[in-house]
C-alpha cells in the first residue's frame, strides 16, 4: 500500500482530524522509541517509526479513546 492511502485510511480512524492524528503518532513514535512491540509485524531498523505508527492507525490496531485536558 502507498504512503498516501496509509494517510488516507488512517485520517478515516481518526475522522479527518490531522491534528489528532499528529498527536496519535508522535505519542505511539515515543512508546516504540522506548521499547514498545510494534503491532503491525514491522521491521523497525529499516522503516521510519513514524510510517509504523501511521500503518497502525490505519489498520485499526490503535484507537483513540479520549483526550485529555492539560493542566
Amino acid at each position: 500500500m502507498r504512503t498516501e492511502q496509509i494517510a488516507a485510511k488512517a485520517l478515516e480512524q481518526v475522522n479527518n482530524d490531522r491534528y489528532v492524528l499528529a498527536n496519535m503518532i508522535f505519542k505511539r513514535v515515543k512508546q516504540l522509541n522506548n521499547g514498545a512491540p510494534n503491532l503491525v509485524g514491522a521491521n523497525l531498523k529499516l522503516e521510519k517509526l513514524a510510517d509504523v505508527a501511521m500503518r497502525e492507525i490505519a489498520e485499526g490496531k490503535l484507537v483513540l479513546e479520549r483526550i485529555e485536558e492539560m493542566d
